[in-house]
C-alpha cells in the first residue's frame, strides 16, 4: 500500500469497528468489494474506497455520527448539509488530512470514504428500473449542475455545464432537486424489496440486485484488516463487472478519480 491508501484501510477498520458495534448492516462495494474478492486489498492501481448501506442503517450512521465530538478525527457528512457539498450520498473524512475534489466548487475536505445509500427498488426487475431510471434524471441534472468543466471532456458535454449554471435558482434549484431525489429514494422500503438498488450511484441497470444477493454481511480480508462484503459476492459482481475475475488491459489500470491535490499531513479544518 502506498501512503494514502493505508490511511483510507486505517478509516475502513474504524468504520467497520463502528458498525459492528452499533449493529449497522454495510457492504464493501463496487471495486472495493471487487479488491477483496480479487486482490485480497485494494485494486492497485484504486484510491478510493465505496461502501452501501442499507437505507435504515445509513439513517442511522448518519444520526450517530451528527453527535461526534469536534474535536473528534473523523467526520461525515450528507445531502444538503453544505452548499458545496455536491453528492447524493455521504462521506465520511478523515480530518487530519486535506484533499481538493475537482468539482464546481473544488470541494475541500480530507480524504474519503464514500457512503452510498441502497434502497428498496420494487419486486420485479422491470419496476426497479423504472425507478432507477426516474431518479437518476434527479441525479442526472445535479450533476450537470454541480460538476466542474474538465480538459478532455467532449465539447458539447463541457458546453451543457456551462448552459445549466446560466439557469436561474428558482427554476432549477438544487437543494429541492437533492431533497425530492432523496424523497424518491426512500420511498420503497429496503426490507420489504425483491430487488434494491444504489440508486444514486452509477445509475445504470447493472446497480439493481435481488436484496437475497446483499443477504447477512460477510467477513473478507482487505489488506490487513477485515470488512463486510455482500453475502452472495459473486453474483454481485458479476452483475457490475462480468468476468471480474480477469485483469483489465494495461491501459485501462488506472485511478477513474480527479482530485486537484491531497495533503495527508494537514488538516483541512486548520485554515
Amino acid at each position: 500500500m502506498n501512503e494514502l491508501q493505508s490511511k483510507l484501510v486505517e478509516m475502513l477498520s474504524w468504520y467497520h469497528n463502528f458498525c459492528v458495534e452499533h449493529g449497522l448492516r454495510y457492504y464493501a462495494a463496487g471495486g472495493t468489494a471487487l479488491g477483496a474478492v480479487r486482490h485480497k486489498g485494494f485494486i492497485p492501481w484504486d484510491d478510493d474506497i465505496d461502501v452501501v448501506m442499507p437505507r435504515p442503517d445509513y439513517e442511522k450512521f448518519k444520526e450517530l455520527s451528527a453527535s461526534f465530538d469536534a474535536d473528534f478525527r473523523y467526520r461525515a457528512e450528507f445531502p444538503n448539509q453544505n452548499k458545496d457539498f455536491v453528492y447524493q450520498y455521504g462521506k465520511l473524512y478523515d480530518t487530519t488530512t486535506t484533499l481538493i475534489e475537482s468539482t464546481r466548487f473544488k470541494t475541500k475536505r480530507g480524504i474519503f470514504i464514500d457512503i452510498f445509500p441502497i434502497d428498496g427498488a420494487g419486486n420485479t426487475r422491470e419496476e426497479a428500473l423504472e425507478h432507477l431510471k426516474d431518479v437518476f434524471k434527479k441525479i442526472n441534472l445535479l450533476s450537470a449542475y454541480n460538476c466542474a468543466i474538465r480538459k478532455g471532456r467532449k465539447f458539447y458535454k463541457n458546453a451543457a455545464v456551462v448552459a445549466m449554471r446560466c439557469v436561474p435558482r428558482f427554476i432549477l434549484n438544487p437543494k429541492k432537486i437533492s431533497e425530492k431525489a432523496e424523497d424518491m429514494c426512500r420511498s420503497v422500503s429496503y426490507d420489504d424489496s425483491k430487488f434494491v438498488a444504489n440508486l444514486v450511484g452509477l445509475g445504470t441497470h447493472k446497480e439493481i440486485m435481488e436484496r437475497e444477493w446483499m443477504g447477512t454481511p460477510t467477513i473478507a480480508p482487505f489488506e490487513n484488516v477485515q470488512i463486510y462484503c455482500p453475502e452472495f459476492c459473486d453474483k454481485y459482481l458479476t452483475q457490475l463487472f462480468g468476468d471480474y475475475m480477469k485483469l483489465p488491459p494495461e491501459e485501462k489500470r488506472v485511478s477513474h478519480h480527479e482530485f486537484l491535490s491531497y495533503d495527508l499531513d494537514k488538516s483541512y479544518l486548520s485554515e
